[in-house]
């Protein structure tokens, strides 16, 4: 029976090798191994995983075909409802989704879903498969505001659906956290984000980059001047938080932002290319989610002894449980239930330590976790001379700023109801942009609930007129 097969494990870097070089960790199946794996899904008839599916992919359907050995097949029912296979098969947490609902992890492991969509994309990229076709024009133009998960997702099925679709980037290459916030070593830029956002621009939709709405342009303009009927915010959340502790103006205190798009954007860890990024010997990074992990495992990369410092327990841990697990085979020290309380420098001003206290989990806080509680009398230093903060982070207040009638929470979020509409009429937002720091697959969700509401926004008006 096909429950009774053992889950084919993906091949990886040897944990030395890897650590001293930004090329992929996880090699993914090749074909005997994909149509193995595939054979182990039970094809339920009331599929959990899909229902799992912030874009609402028909697993079971193109897990069905790679069993079949169809891979283009497969290629075309995942195209439906993801722009991005490939970035999601590498980077979506989906053993906390569709993985996570699979009937056979009940008792035992489930169907490899993500390592099977990555294993259907890339074939279908290095197979030469069929370049999406382009609807028919309706006549209506949409804008995008950000090219990231959220954008991309968005510009896709409007383009489907026949709009004349711009996307606005404020970076010089498209592609937001998939290209400044994720290492190379899990998310290629060339061969994967590149190839992905090609698919979408093959679809008709136009990318104008170094483009900073609220000062290039606004929105108002481009809805008054520019004659796009509506617009959405997908511009993410890529405003850094800081602890807000003695010594965080030290010098080799960084964001993990600026840090990671050093290194990704900006191509710092290659000889070819000139831009400084500092990393040292002993490295700290603060916090404990996938954004810690990547800054720490690039640290690491570039010479580094990297020690991330989390407030509570290992099991607290937001981070995917993959990415922990990578982390500590690569030789990462995690220092658990620690707060940093001081960043300490020498007399030049630059990082020569961190003050720490160590901490005991209390009562549970409004997100359910037990809260950290200080332990007093024990402080300790760990040496360091540079820092890493990886705290979370919040929109841009930039756009909410220079738009007339859009409203942000407390947190400078944009407010938006579940389908993207704001406050004002004809625009739209999702994504981070909406709900703060979160994951790549919850920000396609949102672009594509928003990419139906603003059709039926945009037909609404046809019809009144």
């Amino acid at each position: 029976m096909a429950n009774k097969i053992a889950r084919v494990p993906a091949r990886e870097q040897e944990p030395k090798v890897r650590a001293a070089n930004f090329e992929e960790v996880c090699y993914g199946y090749n074909e005997s191994e994909a149509v193995l794996e595939a054979s182990r899904c039970l094809n339920c008839r009331n599929p959990r995983c899909v229902g799992a599916c912030p874009v609402s992919v028909k697993i079971p359907g193109f897990i069905a075909r790679v069993a079949a050995g169809d891979f283009a097949g497969a290629a075309s029912v995942i195209a439906e409802d993801s722009s991005l296979p490939a970035v999601c098969g590498r980077v979506c947490p989906q053993e906390t989704q569709c993985e996570g609902s699979c009937i056979l992890g009940v008792k035992g492991e489930p169907v490899a879903i993500g390592k099977l969509e990555r294993f259907v994309a890339d074939w279908t990229r290095e197979n030469g498969g069929a370049a999406p076709a382009k609807a028919e024009p309706n006549g209506h133009k949409v804008a995008i505001v950000g090219s990231g998960p959220a954008g991309l997702a968005c510009a896709s099925d409007l383009a489907k659906l026949g709009y004349e679709v711009t996307v606005f980037e404020a970076l010089h290459r498209p592609g937001g956290v998939l290209e400044y916030g994720i290492p190379e070593f899990r998310l290629p830029k060339d061969k994967v984000v590149a190839a992905e956002i090609d698919q979408v621009k093959a679809l008709g939709v136009k990318i104008e980059t170094n483009v900073v709405v609220g000062r290039t342009v606004t929105i108002d303009s481009l809805l008054d001047d520019e004659g796009f009927e509506a617009v959405f915010v997908g511009s993410g959340a890529g405003l850094p938080k800081f602890m807000g502790i003695p010594g965080e103006n030290l010098n080799g205190v960084f964001s993990a932002n600026e840090f990671l798009t050093r290194n990704n954007l900006m191509k710092a860890y290659r000889e070819d290319y000139m831009t400084p990024i500092h990393a040292g010997d002993k490295v700290v990074v603060v916090g404990g989610g996938n954004v810690a992990m990547d800054a720490a495992r690039t640290a690491l990369r570039l010479g580094a002894d990297t020690t991330i410092v989390y407030r509570r327990t290992e099991k607290e841990l937001p981070a995917r449980l993959e990415e922990v697990h990578h982390a500590k085979e690569e030789g990462i020290d995690f220092a658990m239930l620690t707060n940093p309380v001081e960043v300490l420098g020498d007399e030049k001003g630059w990082v020569r330590a961190v003050r720490c206290i160590r901490m005991e989990l209390g009562e549970p806080d409004e997100s359910g976790r037990r809260s950290p509680v200080p332990v007093p009398g024990s402080e300790f230093e760990i040496e360091a001379d540079t820092v890493i903060m990886s705290l979370g982070t919040s929109p841009n207040p930039l756009i909410a700023r220079t738009t007339k009638g859009l409203e942000t929470n407390r947190r400078g979020c944009i407010m938006a109801d579940e389908s993207g509409v704001t406050a004002r009429r004809g625009i739209f937002a999702g994504g981070d942009a909406v709900t703060g720091a979160a994951t790549v697959i919850l920000a396609m969700g949102a672009g594509r609930k928003a990419a139906s509401a603003i059709h039926e926004y945009i037909s609404g008006k046809n019809r009144e007129q």
